[in-house]
C-alpha cells in the first residue's frame, strides 16, 4: 500500500481534471492505496517569496516556511506520502497558477528535509487541455521530475474525458 497525495490545480470542481482524478482515485483505491487530495485552487496558498527563511529555520519543523497559510496542510501530508500526483488543466502553456504556487512552495520542504527527501518520492501527472499547450505542460512536469529526481510513474494527458480508463489503470498500477 502506498500513500498518495494529489495536488489538484484545477479551479473547476466538476471539470475534466476532476474526472481524471476521480478515475485515478478509483484505480488507486482498488489496489489498496491511501489517498489524500488537496484542491489547491480553493485553498489559501500564496506564492513563494524566495526569502529563504526555510533555509535558516530549525530543520525539525516541516512548517518552516515564513508564509503561514494552507500550505502547512500540504507540508504535513508530503512528509507522509510515497507518491505525489500533480493534476492540472493547461492554462497558458503550463499548469494553473494555483498548482505552480504550491509546487514553488515545496522549496520549504527542501529547506527542511533536503532534496534527497523529495527524491524518495514518486510522481505522476494528470493533465487536461483544450486548445493546445499540452507539450509545454508535459515539458514542465518532465523538468520537475528530473530536477527533483523523483521516479515518474506515468502521465495521463486528456483532451476531454476519453482517457478515464488510462487514469484508472495508472492509479491501479501503484502498489
Amino acid at each position: 500500500m502506498k500513500k498518495i497525495m494529489i495536488l489538484n490545480g484545477s479551479p473547476r470542481k466538476n471539470g475534466k481534471t476532476a474526472s481524471l482524478i476521480k478515475a485515478f482515485i478509483e484505480g488507486a483505491e482498488s489496489s489498496g492505496n491511501e489517498i489524500v487530495k488537496f484542491d489547491v485552487a480553493h485553498m489559501d496558498i500564496h506564492g513563494c517569496l524566495g526569502c529563504m527563511a526555510c533555509e535558516s529555520k530549525p530543520k525539525d519543523d516541516p512548517n518552516n516556511c515564513a508564509i503561514k497559510d494552507d500550505m502547512n496542510q500540504i507540508y504535513g501530508a508530503i512528509m507522509d506520502c510515497d507518491v505525489i500526483v500533480l493534476a492540472s488543466p493547461v492554462f497558458w502553456w503550463g499548469p494553473t497558477s494555483q498548482l505552480k504556487a504550491a509546487v514553488d512552495r515545496l522549496e520549504a520542504i527542501i529547506g527542511h528535509a533536503g532534496l534527497e527527501f523529495l527524491r524518495s518520492k514518486s510522481t505522476a501527472l494528470l493533465m487536461t487541455y483544450m486548445g493546445g499547450g499540452s507539450q509545454a505542460l508535459r515539458s514542465w512536469y518532465s523538468i520537475f521530475s528530473k530536477v527533483v529526481g523523483c521516479e515518474d510513474l506515468g502521465t495521463v494527458i486528456s483532451y476531454g474525458t476519453e482517457k478515464l480508463d488510462d487514469a484508472r489503470k495508472l492509479g491501479a498500477s501503484i502498489q
